[in-house]
């Protein structure tokens, strides 16, 4: 899902949340600086890729990630991931670091839980009901699609999928990320606390900051322009402080 910009000088990857596709970037491109390039990644599983069966588990998702994204790594590069994204990025980091590849002079994680923290929500397996009806209580999905039977039938499988990814995660130890990182937070997510947004501070070695915004738990589409001016000034800052 790259969108060229000729000069640009970094990249910037941006991983969805748990059932969410490359679109909801869509828009950010107009939003960072001219010489940032968006990538925006494609999970299997959704939008242009829905006749892909989606991946259930985070250790064969990540290196799978690493090695489509290995041609995309010639410039300086950050990752920004949102909730399910936060946790491929973090994980994509200490894979890039585990094969001596490129590491991104900047980490960002939105709405989601420190690493180490175990997922307090476990409904994967659940019935599909208890399943939509967590989802609606989270407000990522409308009212009229989870009252759409044939709509919810179809995408449940990309939900139980994705909801494997983080529910069955695995944190294990391992030295700091080496890289400044940078963690968002709603005011109001009942799911990303600011306690457990606080818990992220020990997993990096650089400076580690942390930023709150008003809105759920889907404050990155709420508060999408506070979002993208937010990103665009911590990717400015990392670019001119790199060694």
């Amino acid at each position: 899902f790259r969108r060229p910009r000729p000069g640009a000088r970094l990249r910037l990857f941006c991983f969805p949340y748990a059932s969410g596709g490359a679109s909801i970037y869509r828009a950010w491109s107009a939003g960072l600086p001219a010489d940032v390039e968006l990538c925006a990644v494609q999970l299997p599983g959704r939008e242009g890729r829905i006749a892909e069966p989606p991946i259930a588990a985070m250790r064969t998702l990540v290196p799978l990630v690493a090695d489509a994204l290995s041609p995309y790594l010639d410039l300086p590069f950050a990752l920004f991931g949102h909730s399910m994204g936060s946790i491929i990025s973090f994980e994509l980091c200490r894979e890039l670091r585990r094969r001596g590849a490129p590491m991104p002079f900047q980490l960002i994680a939105s709405g989601c839980h420190s690493p180490d923290l175990p997922d307090r929500d476990v409904i994967h397996d659940k019935p599909a009901e208890v399943i939509l009806q967590h989802l609606g209580a989270l407000g990522g999905i409308s009212k009229a699609a989870l009252e759409n039977p044939e709509l919810m039938a179809m995408v449940l499988p990309l939900i139980r999928a994705d909801g494997s990814v983080t529910e069955t995660y695995v944190f294990e130890q391992e030295e700091p990320l080496d890289l400044p990182l940078a963690v968002f937070g709603g005011e109001l997510d009942p799911k990303a606390t600011r306690e457990t947004i606080e818990a992220w501070r020990p997993h990096a070695k650089g400076p580690v900051s942390t930023e709150y915004f008003p809105g759920d738990h889907f404050f990155l589409v709420s508060h999408r322009d506070q979002v993208i001016a937010a990103v665009s000034r911590i990717l400015r800052s990392a670019f001119a402080a790199r060694p």
